[in-house]
């Protein structure tokens, strides 16, 4: 692609801009003004542009690196390309972009799951942590669920927030999808009080792990004996900070 492609780009979502979409984003840690239909709407005409979307990403423009999560082909990255674009993506929306339509389609999404998930930098390990939640979803063979609960228990209470978040998602879905797991980790999640009062949106289910699980699983099971959960729990869990 020709440095002319990027400058059009550039420019069109220039145009995007709206200066209170980015007043609302920056309050969640986001720096840019662009509405995400449109984004789409803009990726979707660029389609697929491998190259194109690897020069998005290097000007360092959080509008640009959104798109560019969506033009690009997953599979094509390296690990260490991943690993450097994780530890450069600085917004919360850029993160989570990069670990959902990316890196979990890409073949070394295991090995940085595991090395993530280790990584002292706390952003990182969030990353590691949502890749766990997906292996525990999708891929649970191989995994010590019973030991990821033992470090939840241990390092959820007093970690970061994007991490606690993260962990916090793991825990749940752990006791959503495993029925010999469920109370252990509904008591978890009852000891340490984590989002328990965290501010939810009718329509939305607490992100608190004992209503998250026990509503989800009731759903599924379609029990409607259960006691009635607060009033605004759904299917879907308040999004995280910096979801917005």
């Amino acid at each position: 692609m020709t440095e002319t492609t990027v400058v059009e780009v550039m420019a069109e979502l220039a145009d995007l801009e709206d200066p209170k979409i980015r007043e609302v984003n920056e309050k969640h840690g986001d720096d840019h003004g662009v509405n995400l239909g449109k984004l789409r709407a803009l990726a979707k005409r660029l389609k697929t542009r491998q190259e194109l979307a690897c020069r998005l990403w290097e000007t360092g423009d959080t509008a640009a690196r959104l798109l560019a999560t969506l033009i690009c082909r997953p599979k094509a990255f390296e690990r260490d390309e991943l690993d450097a674009m994780m530890r450069e993506a600085r917004t919360p929306k850029v993160h989570d972009w990069l670990v959902n339509y990316v890196v979990k389609k890409n073949p070394h999404a295991e090995e940085l799951r595991q090395v993530w998930s280790a990584d002292p930098d706390p952003v990182v390990a969030s990353a590691g942590w949502a890749l766990t939640t997906e292996r525990v979803a999708k891929k649970p063979d191989g995994l010590d669920l019973a030991g990821l609960l033992d470090v939840i228990e241990a390092e959820m209470k007093d970690a970061p927030d994007r991490l606690q978040w993260a962990m916090n998602h793991c825990l749940a879905q752990i006791g959503i999808e495993y029925a010999e797991h469920r109370a252990r980790a509904i008591d978890i999640g009852e000891r340490l009080e984590v989002l328990k009062d965290y501010p939810t949106s009718p329509g939305c289910t607490s992100p608190f792990a004992p209503i998250w699980i026990n509503e989800i699983v009731r759903r599924q099971h379609g029990d409607e004996s259960q006691t009635p959960l607060p009033t605004g729990a759904a299917m879907a869990p308040a999004r995280s900070p910096g979801s917005m």
